[in-house]
C-alpha cells in the first residue's frame, strides 16, 4: 500500500516498500524558544533555514507547526507555508490541534499535503475528517479516543479500524490515512515501548496500513536519549514502521542504516550518499 503525497514539484510516497521516510520536526515551536520568538516577531529567514538544513539532513516532509500561545496561528500558517515553499519543493504536513489552522495551512500548500493529526476522539473525527476529504490531503490517524490511549496492541488496533471506518465513509481512501501507534516514555512504564512495537506489527499483518512513529517520546525523562531514539527507531522499522517526524539531524544515519539492512538501499548507494551529506554538513557546523 502506498501512500503518496506531493509538493510544489516533488512527490514522496511512503510504503512498505519503499525506503523509511523522514517527516522534519523542527518547524514546530513546542520546546524551541528561538522559533518561538521568530514565529512572533515573523521572521521568515529564521523558517527558512529551519527548512532547508532539515531537507539537507534527508527529509523528504517537512512538518508545520506555529503553536505560539498568543500569536494569530491562522495568519501566521499561511506565512510559514508560504516562507517554506520558497525554498522547498517536499510536500507538508500541516501539524495543528485547531482545525481552523489546519484548513488555512492545507489552503496555502501546494499540492498533496499531510495532516497531523486525527484521532478516534468524536469531536476529532467530525471537525478534521472532512478537511482532509475536501483537500484530497492525506492525514495521520492517531491511536487514541475519548478514553484516551488504550494500553493494549488490540484495544488501539481497534481504535486505528474506527478511524479508517470513518474515513472511509466520506470518500477519503485507506492509502490517504497512515495510522500512528503512540508511543509513551518507557521511563514510567518499561513496557511502553514494547507495546507500540507490537502494534505496529499488528498494524501491519492486519490492516497492512502506513505506519508514523514520533520516536522521540520515548525517551523522555532519560540519560543519553538519542541512543534510546535510535534503538527504538530502528525496531520499529524492522516492525513496519513506514515513516517517522523526527529530527533528521539526529536520527537519519539510523534511517539509513536501516534501510540498507532490510534490504531498500541497492548497493548501499543512499547510505553512502548521506554519510557524505552528513560529513559535510558537520564540517560546516549546519545543526539540521
Amino acid at each position: 500500500m502506498h501512500t503518496i503525497l506531493s509538493g510544489k514539484t516533488r512527490e514522496v510516497t511512503i510504503g512498505i516498500d519503499r525506503p523509511f521516510v523522514m517527516i522534519g520536526e523542527k518547524i514546530n515551536p513546542t520546546g524551541r524558544k528561538k522559533l518561538a520568538a521568530a514565529l512572533t516577531a515573523g521572521d521568515m529567514d529564521y523558517v527558512r533555514t529551519l527548512a532547508e538544513n532539515q531537507l539537507a539532513w534527508g527529509a523528504e516532509v517537512l512538518d508545520i507547526n506555529v503553536g505560539v500561545p498568543g500569536l494569530d496561528e491562522i495568519a501566521v500558517v499561511r506565512q510559514v507555508v508560504e516562507a517554506v515553499g520558497r525554498v522547498a519543493d517536499v510536500p507538508l504536513c500541516i501539524d495543528s490541534a485547531n482545525p481552523e489552522v489546519l484548513a488555512a495551512g492545507l489552503a496555502a500548500a501546494a499540492g498533496k499535503p499531510l495532516v497531523n493529526s486525527v484521532s478516534g476522539e468524536e469531536a476529532r473525527l467530525a471537525s478534521v475528517l472532512p478537511l482532509v476529504k475536501e483537500r484530497g490531503a492525506a492525514v495521520i490517524g492517531l491511536t487514541m479516543d475519548d478514553q484516551g490511549i488504550p494500553s493494549s496492541p488490540e484495544e488501539r488496533l481497534a481504535v486505528a479500524e474506527k478511524i479508517l471506518e470513518r474515513a472511509a465513509k466520506i470518500g477519503i481512501p485507506v492509502e490517504d490515512v497512515i495510522i500512528d501507534p503512540l508511543v509513551l516514555t518507557v521511563g514510567s512504564d518499561s513496557r511502553a515501548a514494547l507495546v507500540t512495537l507490537q502494534t505496529i506489527a499488528l498494524l501491519r499483518k492486519t490492516l497492512g496500513v502506513n505506519i508514523n512513529l514520533g520516536a522521540s517520546n520515548v525517551s523522555y525523562g532519560l540519560p543519553e536519549r538519542p541512543a534510546v531514539n535510535q534503538t527504538f527507531l530502528a525496531l520499529g522499522i524492522q516492525s513496519g514502521a513506514t515513516c517517522a517526524i523526527t529530527d533528521p539531524a539526529k536520527l537519519g544515519q539510523t534511517v539509513r542504516g536501516a534501510d540498507l539492512l532490510l534490504g531498500r538501499d541497492e548497493h548501499a548507494m543512499r547510505y553512502i550518499k548521506y554519510f557524505r551529506a552528513a560529513e559535510a554538513l558537520r564540517a560546516e557546523g549546519s545543526e539540521g
